[in-house]
């Protein structure tokens, strides 16, 4: 499993989000980049150790909500985190609709 995972849930349609794109950024750049599975997941998603500092996930919640005709106020969501030294995974879970979303630190 990768240091950092994530899984997406469209709580409209009360499905798992597939086919969300998602990258895996520091300061210096992009580090990693995926799609959500059939379950809305992401588990081979960039290294397995980062080191302490600031990253970004970044979800492509547009281009989803587009590929279901449906109008959407997010292009995109972004988390920002930051690593902890120590630390040995990072999950970070998005419910998401097409007007909210919400996002935490899983486990």
């Amino acid at each position: 499993m990768s240091f950092v995972t994530a899984h997406v849930l469209d709580a409209v349609a009360g499905v798992p989000a597939q086919g969300v794109a998602i990258t895996l950024s520091d300061d210096r750049g992009e580090l990693a980049a995926a799609a959500t599975d059939a379950d809305g997941r992401v588990t081979d998603f960039g290294p397995d150790q980062l080191e302490p500092g600031p990253y970004e996930v970044a979800f492509g919640t547009g281009d989803y909500f587009a590929g279901r005709n449906q109008d959407t106020f997010y292009p995109s969501v972004l988390v920002r985190f930051t690593v902890a030294a120590g630390q040995a995974h990072y999950h970070i879970p998005l419910l998401l609709s097409a007007y909210s979303y919400t996002t935490y630190r899983g486990s």
